[in-house]
């Protein structure tokens, strides 16, 4: 299982952290290593200050393959689901300042939260709303329909440089709205007005 991130998705969450609006996807990876194991705590790493909170609509693969065609990508996938992608905020800015690869920011133990699945049949794939609630906040609120590219585009793009096997899984990237953690803070994901995930911090 391999977890392939897309960054720079959304204009606002651009326009947020002022980056560049990029011409193609913005590609990293995550190891395996990355996913936090269910029922656990986020426990904030040492080596940051400022863990940041991402939630992101993921797509399960369920087939193999490369150089795939946009009008074919919907056959990769049946299940969507929601997850977070921590972000060491400081870390991470100290790395594009010297023109370095995120890994350290991005791709720690447990900085991918990766919650529950649903059938994409039963979602307008075109609009997916979901939100993250912080402290039962609502601090985050997006839907997929503001994606610069979307499902079947990343499949297609993503295809072209990395073979997409069984159970990989594509973090489509983020809204607006990412903020810092703090200890002891409750985060909440919602799909569709379902619950995806309930993350205690540590």
């Amino acid at each position: 299982m391999k977890i392939i991130c897309i960054g720079r998705n959304y204009t606002k969450h651009i326009e947020e952290l002022a980056n560049e609006k990029p011409e193609n996807p913005v590609i990293f990876m995550k190891p395996d290593s990355a996913v936090l194991l269910k029922k656990n705590p986020f426990i904030i790493p040492p080596f940051s200050q400022d863990i940041h909170y991402e939630v992101e609509i993921l797509v399960k693969i369920n087939r193999l393959g490369k150089f795939i065609d946009e009008k074919f990508a919907h056959k990769y996938y049946e299940e969507i689901g929601l997850g977070i992608d921590f972000t060491a905020r400081d870390v991470q800015n100290k790395m594009k300042e010297k023109g370095l690869p995120w890994e350290k920011a991005k791709a720690f133990d447990g900085s991918a939260v990766i919650g529950r699945f649903f059938n994409k049949e039963d979602l307008n794939l075109n609009s997916i709303k979901f939100q993250l609630y912080k402290n039962e906040k609502l601090v985050q609120d997006g839907d997929s329909s503001h994606m610069l590219w979307k499902i079947d585009e990343i499949i297609a793009y993503v295809s072209q440089f990395f073979t997409l096997k069984i159970g990989d899984v594509i973090f489509t990237g983020t809204p607006a709205g990412v903020g810092r953690i703090e200890p002891n803070d409750q985060l909440k994901g919602i799909l569709d007005g379902k619950e995806m995930f309930q993350i205690k911090v540590k």
